[in-house]
């Protein structure tokens, strides 16, 4: 089965502008006669699987995933992702690329770049500036398939930097989350978005606390939102 690019768009879930861009970075395998584009079903499946994008057919519900992984915590994730300090770049792609590349608990420089690309990919479809200064990329799907762990890496940056946020206002705090299901990355978000509804915790990354006082503050939070105080 062929498609097109506007079959195939959909396919992916991402802006036909997006698919034309990759068409001509190279970035996508296409057959070209002329000015028609076309794409090969097989070896499009191949290589989403391979670049960890999601891909189904119309009225084609993806495989179900797994509901027996374990639910970690945001305290938990982080720990494994880490905190850092005076990130320096200009622009949402070279700060997003900046922190894949500084990030300590990814194994190989394939998957820091497939971490990247799949952080940019989300951004180029909405912006993760969600107000107050803060950010949250993620990829638009699960690495399910990549030996990236669940982790989440807590930016502070150098110099605010243009999200395009739904408040119009410069981001000076980012939060890339990854996941390894779907199901863990709506916990883990909600999550997070409990703690950032909190006016105390944004004055409180507004003054860049230590990586001390952050996890004792997002436990806490977690304690709150589980019950336990």
């Amino acid at each position: 089965m062929e498609l097109k690019i506007d079959e195939l768009a959909k396919c992916l879930q991402m802006p036909a502008t997006t698919i034309e861009r990759w068409i001509r970075q190279g970035r996508i395998p296409v057959k070209s006669s002329g000015d028609i584009c076309m794409f090969s079903e097989a070896a499009i499946r191949k290589w989403a699987r391979t670049n960890h994008l999601s891909f189904h057919l119309p009225g084609q519900a993806p495989a179900a995933e797994k509901q027996s992984e374990s639910i970690e915590t945001l305290s938990d994730i982080m720990d494994r992702g880490g905190i850092y300090y005076g990130l320096e770049a200009q622009g949402v792609e070279q700060v997003l690329e900046a922190a894949v590349f500084a990030m300590k608990n990814i194994d190989t420089r394939a998957d820091r770049q497939m971490l990247y690309q799949s952080l940019v990919a989300r951004e180029q479809m909405m912006s993760t500036g969600i107000g107050n200064g803060v950010a949250i990329p993620h990829p638009r799907t699960p690495l399910s398939q990549s030996s990236i762990a669940s982790q989440m890496a807590v930016f502070f940056l150098k110099n605010p930097v243009d999200f395009n946020s739904v408040d119009k206002k410069p981001v000076h705090v980012i939060f890339i989350l990854v996941a390894t299901t779907s199901r863990q990355h709506l916990h883990l978000l909600s999550r997070l978005s409990f703690c950032l509804r909190d006016s105390y915790f944004l004055e409180l990354l507004a003054q860049r606390p230590d990586a001390q006082t952050l996890s004792k503050t997002i436990a806490e939070s977690e304690a709150r939102l589980d019950g336990g105080k």
